[in-house]
């Protein structure tokens, strides 16, 4: 006998899904201030939903976020998600709260790399679509053509006829205006609003069924601890209520719900139950992950977990070792590290965090170097000092012993006086191209297939080639055998040989030696990688070293040296650098490079022994 099945017509789930930078969180801006969310007179700053410094600074969402409108009668949940692919497990657990999804895409760029990544995950999460074409104001605007590319976008990745014959929207969501055709000039979002309560499904419950909970993020509350967010399968659930949490393991832990929550606009409220399909709060249990169920103790039966995908990118976290190692952080004690990056695994479903047999170090296994390097800013900004090592790939090996690595779809925009140099470079990496598409109009796009690590790196160098016209994006395709080795990097490192601080004479007479990382004054220590040699090969220098005084000398003879600007060093820029025997030094202050190896004469013992054994 099926089951009975209700809906709850007073809510909607809906997550608004696209590639990084076509306007997700400004079109939810603007539905906040359409639904009267905000006073008319009330301040209120861009991007309300990137309430992280990092994401404002860098204008990307990092962690998805949960908001509520209210429309004619209806509550709409909205998941503000990130469309960046290294926050994926981001994207997969925002989706699980969702019962349809707004596919964003930007009306000159079309659909992009994420685009793809997102789709793919809300079509196989069986959500219920609408497609805004967004930015339609653009000069370079192309909406019917980008519309004909999600269309084959939908196909391609097999969409069923109700996917495909979704509601289409035309908007300019820093305005807050959408139409349902281009002939049309809409005035406000009220259209799509419109269509989000009456034609996006509601979710759908059993009424008979008892209350049943999937927790999909978890938060933390100084006065309340921590706080189980997720939404509400079936069932209702009351304040100090008996409940369980079945986790992994599969047995149920008792908890007393201290307090429950809704979201209301931007904020949590408190709420006497949370009806079925709701996103609620709920507060009374340490030990909960995300994926577990909350259920009635009286019917303990667990939900399918949230599954992500496999991490690719693996780094190695350890104590700052340095003789600077506590002068600038506070929290410096390898304990410090691990309960950080363990707190980080609890809410961030995409990481996982392995002791290694280093006691001091830990390895960390994410999505890519772009979450790794967000997850050290964010420590760096808390007190932390630590040292890291270089992104690596994750291989896999097949049943025949094979060893297989990750391996990426590559799109490149560029124009076309670019394209031989990011041939070139990419073909150095064990990259094949797939596909050249040339309009006509002096740009180019192009795909390859290139290898994961062949990536790690090269976004700075491709910025370069291009003279920062070029966008390049990519997506996991899948694993393939192992394509060979290549040189990460074809210079080598000049290597401060003693402690002191940083002198112009000595600085100014290593300049043509290579491009130089510190300034006069810098502290220096024995193993500091003090800028990168124009050869390939590694050697040690002293720009300590200071001019010999004499008394023979004329007024005016000695003038001050002028030393070449140095471009301060970026995380992004120093996990890029780095090799295999080399470590970043991260502070809340500093950024250096340093050698794994302090010591200059350990460093050719072992170089030594390693051409003996070749």
């Amino acid at each position: 006998m099926p089951k009975k099945t209700a809906a709850n017509d007073r809510i909607r789930n809906i997550a608004i899904i696209a590639h990084v930078d076509h306007g997700k969180t400004t079109l939810t801006d603007q539905m906040f201030k359409q639904s009267g969310l905000f006073r008319e007179n009330q301040e209120v700053n861009d991007r309300v939903l990137d309430s992280m410094d990092l994401e404002r600074e860098r204008g990307i969402t990092i962690a998805a976020k949960n908001c509520s409108i209210s429309w004619k009668g209806a509550k709409i949940n909205i998941i503000d998600t990130p469309g960046h692919a290294d926050f994926g497990g981001e994207v997969e657990r925002a989706l699980s709260m969702a019962d349809g999804a707004i596919l964003l895409v930007d009306a000159s760029e079309g659909p992009l790399p994420q685009t793809r990544f997102v789709l793919e995950k809300a079509l196989n999460s069986g959500l219920a679509l609408f497609v805004v074409v967004n930015k339609i104001d653009r000069a370079d605007a192309r909406p019917e053509e980008v519309l004909g590319e999600v269309y084959d976008l939908l196909i391609d990745l097999g969409a069923d006829e109700e996917q495909i014959d979704c509601p289409v929207f035309y908007a300019i969501g820093r305005d807050g205006l959408a139409s349902t055709s281009l002939e049309t000039h809409g005035e406000n979002l009220h259209v799509l609003m419109d269509a989000v309560v009456e034609k996006m499904p509601a979710p759908r419950f059993d009424p008979d069924a008892p209350f049943q909970m999937l927790v999909s993020d978890l938060g933390y509350s100084d006065y309340l601890g921590r706080l189980a967010v997720g939404r509400v399968v079936g069932g209702t659930a009351k304040g100090n209520e008996q409940l369980v949490c079945i986790g992994e393991d599969g047995k149920p832990r008792p908890l007393r719900v201290t307090r429950l929550q809704t979201y209301d606009g931007l904020t949590l409220v408190d709420s006497t139950n949370a009806e079925p399909g709701d996103i609620a709060v709920i507060s009374g249990i340490d030990d909960v992950t995300i994926g577990d169920t909350i259920c009635t103790s009286a019917a303990p039966e667990a939900l399918p977990r949230i599954t992500v995908d496999e991490p690719t990118v693996s780094m190695r976290f350890g104590i700052n070792t340095s003789p600077l190692a506590g002068t600038e952080g506070k929290l410096v004690t390898s304990s410090k590290i691990r309960d950080r990056l363990n707190k980080e695994a609890l809410s961030n479903v995409a990481i996982r965090v392995e002791d290694t047999e280093d006691r001091d170090a830990f390895l960390v296994k994410g999505r890519g170097e772009f979450q790794m390097a967000i997850i050290i800013e964010t420590m760096r900004r808390e007190g932390f000092e630590l040292n890291v090592g270089r992104p690596e790939v994750i291989d896999k090996i097949d049943e025949k012993g094979n060893r297989l690595e990750p391996v990426e779809h590559l799109f490149v925009d560029c124009d076309e006086p670019f394209m031989g140099v990011v041939t070139e470079k990419l073909n150095q990496r064990k990259g094949r191209m797939t596909n050249l598409i040339n309009n006509g109009t002096g740009r180019i796009r192009m795909e390859f297939s290139v290898p994961s690590r062949g990536l790690i790196g090269y976004r700075d160098e491709f910025l370069t080639d291009t003279k920062g016209t070029g966008i390049m994006n990519s997506y996991l395709s899948g694993y393939e055998p192992h394509r060979g080795d290549f040189p990460s990097r074809f210079s080598g490192s000049l290597v401060g040989d003693r402690s002191g601080k940083g002198v112009a004479y000595g600085i100014f007479n290593l300049e043509p030696r290579g491009q130089m990382f510190i300034q006069p004054g810098e502290p220096v220590y024995e193993g500091l990688i003090v800028g990168e040699h124009n050869r390939d090969n590694d050697i040690d220098v002293n720009p300590c070293k200071e001019k010999k005084l004499t008394n023979m000398r004329a007024s005016g003879k000695d003038e001050s040296v002028v030393l070449t600007n140095v471009i301060p060093m970026t995380l992004e820029r120093a996990l890029h650098f780095i090799r295999e025997d080399e470590l970043v030094e991260v502070t809340p202050q500093s950024i250096r490079l340093r050698k794994v190896e302090l010591s200059a004469i350990k460093r050719h013992q072992m170089a030594g022994k390693k051409k003996k054994k070749s």
